[in-house]
């Protein structure tokens, strides 16, 4: 094969779709049966000259698919495979990688460049390529470097900055990697495309420079250099040098004290004059000081605790920024409002002017008023759409003080804008129409633009509205939605929208099934908005209209069944249009299920609706089988017990979906819904779990599911042990082991990084919450079968109370689970508890938390433990204070009740683990 491989190659490439496919066989062949030659033949493939430059370009491709993948656990499988060639073939393919930067092949050094730095990526951190920085920095340094050999180099460098971390380099090493990359974007010594490279390169270098930018008279050169960059005659370096200023501003806002004058004019002379992909990122390097603002205003510090500076460079560059954002307002594009992808400096200007009222709050307000005044009246709609799109933007930061009275004034004109000619005017509107409801419409605060005044008169020009061009009537939908939303906790008063509810439902059913609109995206907006309007309904008021929507929309996902298929695009939009359809059901199923005098509509229904979900399911759509399993979890939850008559037919889909892999999401909402079916049936889902349990051991145990998807089923053994209670045991001897190797993955967890942090935090709280489900579930009959693991669970429990930087879900779930084991083995955890001296120190800290429910946790838990010492020190005290007794115990039953009610809702543990 190693002889075939040009050929293979370019047969990969072919026209022809047999010889394509023999030729990507042929190659995934060599590669299983030979990697080391493979990846060897690769690399000889992309460095020789004589080669064809397609030949060549689809090695490296093959070549750096083969070191790295998007999902984690393919890519740690690369890895791990790379780890383990033996050293002679791994270096002979790093020396062609590296003589590959000297090709006079554009395409064949770029190539390289990327395969160098996934090889560096494995590398690095393990310190065993350690001549590489030397190696790229000598190519900079030889005399009769050529420019492309350079710029390659450069290149290299930048994308190995950009897979490794600062931690991987000595300070050494990251102080030539700067040197030369600051050198590169020297005018007076090089090329156009050497400055290019080193810019870029520079760009990705910056999080190396902490120690540099420390250092004044380094921070100084560095920075000189960069502004000197962006003043360049080209402008994709000018582009650059203005990135790595909005890197510089986020990553080290602290010391640029002493250059935001100067910054200020350059950023402010390329958003009024240079090209736009410049003036871009001018904008953008204020967007970022707003961010870094935001967040010290916000947090006041950073994460150790100590106080950050806030300079207040927004605050004191207001007057000159401010009208500087407002003029790129006026300068829009004819067709923005047709591609989600725009983005425009109008658009730009908006986001940052936004950001500044965030960060300065009512001292925005005087200088954009003004403005709005002077452009609204103007004949030119570019006039009219940046006055509104400057008022909308500006409406989170100040204070309902200040804006009521602009708000309450311009609401009526807004209304009558809805009117516009020019549909950019229109489409601003409604989204500043929808900012507004949004932002200033909160009739259980107090306040609201909203009145029994002028409701008719809004909901009258929004309906008419949706029958506008589909981006407007798009944005009208989110008008509503927050409109519905702002009325949801009005709790048993008269909700002002309820009268209304039945013409908002038909328009909005109306609006999404517009033939006129050629995308999903107006009909996904008008299904998303009827469920608000839905959710936040007064049931007490609306059961009747929310009954009578229930056949509608079941009728809809019925056609849904017979649209005719004849290709992949209209599978997917059946898949589109069901998916929406399962969503409206399942929030009509919790509104008309969460009181006992609707919940009886949807018992009368449940034989139908499950036979829809079940038809959905044969379709065979990803799209469409997480909302039906979502809707099907609503469905569990209300009918109870009784879903044990769909489980026998439905039980294969769901199999389906717990081993659905590569979608994982599904197998993350299948695991839920397994949640659900438990609290649902209790010990009738038995039947099932020999099977249920099977798949979540297998899941656990693969390497290809993504690792998001662990914590929920953690979370879901808790779920069926504390249904099946007993019977459980059986699946103990494989459980527990699981739990213990995860406790171990948290405990070796990197807590630098955020990304791990916040998935040690789902996996901490998942293991807790799996092992509270065992101990209730064994409590009443084989409560012994966990006290061999009591000691490690309670060790566990220690360490991650010592941890400072845990999820308050953590907290909870810990607290809970301490009390569990004292529940739930009784006087056997007393020496235990005597020796962990943390629980004291730990409930202390709860019992002082602000938050009530964790109060409440902490409290129960104390009681618990305090029992084990009240039976033994007094075995007469139930004769004396029965009562005592009997209140732990009615404590104790709304406890393990209150455990077993969770939320119908898209559960966190499922749905946010991305």
């Amino acid at each position: 094969m190693a002889m075939e491989i040009t050929q293979c190659l370019l047969s990969a490439q072919s026209a022809d779709a047999k010889v394509r496919t023999d030729a990507e066989n042929g190659l995934r062949q060599f590669q299983e049966q030979n990697l080391p030659a493979f990846l060897l033949s690769l690399s000889v493939e992309l460095a020789n000259n004589e080669k064809p430059i397609e030949s060549r370009k689809l090695a490296g491709i093959v070549l750096k698919n083969s070191l790295d993948a998007k999902e984690s656990a393919r890519k740690e499988q690369l890895v791990q495979q790379w780890v383990a060639i033996d050293g002679s073939v791994k270096s002979q393919v790093k020396e062609l990688l590296l003589r590959t930067l000297w090709s006079s092949v554009p395409e064949a050094r770029h190539t390289s460049a990327q395969v160098i730095a996934k090889v560096a990526s494995i590398e690095i951190p393990r310190k065993q390529w350690p001549e590489l920085i030397g190696s790229l920095l000598l190519n900079m340094t030889q005399q009769d470097s050529l420019a492309a050999l350079k710029q390659a180099t450069l290149e290299t460098l930048g994308y190995v900055c950009e897979e490794i971390s600062h931690e991987d380099l000595a300070q050494d090493e990251v102080n030539s990697v700067l040197t030369a990359v600051v050198q590169g974007m020297n005018l007076a010594e090089h090329s156009p495309e050497v400055r290019l490279a080193a810019t870029r390169a520079l760009y990705n270098a910056l999080d190396f420079a902490q120690t540099n930018f420390e250092n004044e008279m380094e921070r100084n050169y560095i920075l000189k250099v960069v502004c000197e960059t962006a003043l360049s005659k080209e402008t994709e370096i000018r582009q650059a040098a203005f990135e790595c200023l909005v890197s510089i501003a986020s990553t080290y806002y602290e010391v640029l004290e002493p250059y935001m004058q100067t910054l200020y004019e350059l950023t402010s002379n390329a958003v009024k004059g240079d090209e736009e992909a410049v003036a871009l990122q001018a904008i953008e390097f204020w967007s970022s000081i707003c961010d870094e603002e935001i967040e010290l205003q916000e947090y006041g510090g950073d994460e150790s605790g100590d106080s950050a500076p806030h300079s207040h460079f927004v605050e004191k560059a207001l007057s000159s920024l401010v009208p500087m954002l407002l003029e790129t307002l006026l300068k829009q594009e004819e067709d923005q409002d047709q591609d989600d992808g725009t983005w425009n400096l109008s658009m730009a200007g908006g986001t940052c002017l936004g950001l500044v009222s965030r960060t300065v709050g009512d001292a925005i307000v005087p200088l954009v008023v003004p403005f709005v005044q002077s452009n609204i009246i103007k004949t030119d709609w570019r006039g009219r759409e940046a006055a509104t799109y400057a008022f909308g933007s500006i409406l989170e930061g100040p204070s309902t003080e200040k804006l009521a009275p602009l708000v309450n004034a311009g609401l009526e004109f807004l209304l009558n804008a809805m009117r516009d000619e020019n549909s950019h005017v229109k489409d601003t509107t409604a989204w500043t129409l929808s900012r507004i409801f949004e932002l200033l419409h909160s009739p259980v605060s107090g306040f609201s633009v909203i009145s029994h005044a002028n409701l008719q008169t809004v909901l009258g020009v929004l309906i008419e509205s949706l029958k506008d061009s589909s981006n407007v009537a798009e944005k009208v939908c989110g008008a509503i939605y927050y409109l519905a939303q702002g009325y949801e906790d009005t709790g048993t008063s008269t909700s002002l929208l309820s009268p209304y509810l039945p013409e908002i439902i038909r328009c909005l059913i109306i609006a999404a099934e517009r033939t006129d609109v050629s995308d999903m995206k107006l009909r996904s907006s008008a299904y998303e908005t009827l469920n608000e309007v839905v959710r936040c309904s007064n049931i007490a008021e609306t059961s009747q209209i929310v009954a009578q929507l229930l056949p509608v929309i079941m009728e809809k996902l019925g056609q849904t069944i017979d649209i005719p298929i004849l290709s992949s695009d209209d599978r997917e939009k059946q898949g589109d249009l069901q998916a929406l359809l399962c969503g409206v059901l399942q929030v009509i199923i919790q509104k008309l299920s969460s009181t006992d005098e609707t919940k009886a509509i949807i018992l009368q229904a449940a034989d139908q609706i499950m036979i829809l979900f079940l038809k959905v399911f044969a379709c065979r759509s990803s799209t469409v089988h997480e909302e039906a399993m979502l809707a099907i979890g609503a469905l569990a939850y209300a009918t109870g017990p009784e879903f044990a008559k769909y489980m026998s037919e439905f039980y294969k889909y769901l199999e389906m979906g717990l081993q659905n892999f590569e979608e994982y999401q599904v197998c993350a909402i299948s695991v839920g819904v397994v949640g659900d079916i438990c609290r649902a049936l209790d010990d009738k889902i038995l039947p099932y779990c020999d099977g249920i349990m099977t798949h979540l051991l297998k899941d656990l145990s693969s390497n290809d599911l993504h690792r998001s998807v662990k914590p929920a089923i953690f979370s879901c053994f808790g779920d069926v042990a504390l249904a099946i209670s007993e019977h459980f045991e059986k699946y103990l001897p494989y459980a527990i082991p699981m739990l213990q190797g995860a406790v171990e993955i948290c405990v070796r967890m990197d807590t630098n990084d955020e990304e791990m942090m916040e998935y040690g935090n789902q996996l901490r709280r998942s293991i807790f919450e799996a092992y509270s489900g065992i101990l209730q579930g064994f409590k009443t009959s084989k409560s012994d079968l966990m006290l061999p693991y009591a000691a490690h669970l309670l060790q566990f429990i220690e360490l991650v109370s010592r941890d400072k930087n845990r999820d308050e879900s953590v907290t909870k779930a810990a607290v809970a689970v301490l009390g569990d084991l004292a529940d739930a083995l009784g006087a056997n955890m007393k020496l235990l508890f005597k020796e962990k001296t943390f629980c004291s120190e730990f409930l202390g800290e709860c019992l002082e938390s602000e938050d009530e429910q964790l109060k409440e946790t902490a409290t129960w838990t104390q009681g618990m433990i305090g029992r084990l010492w009240w039976i033994e020190e007094d075995s007469l005290m139930y004769e004396m204070k029965p009562h005592i007794f009997a209140l732990w115990d009615l404590v104790e039953i709304n406890w393990t009740s209150d455990r077993r009610t969770k939320s119908l809702a898209r559960s966190p543990s499922v749905l946010d683990l991305e």
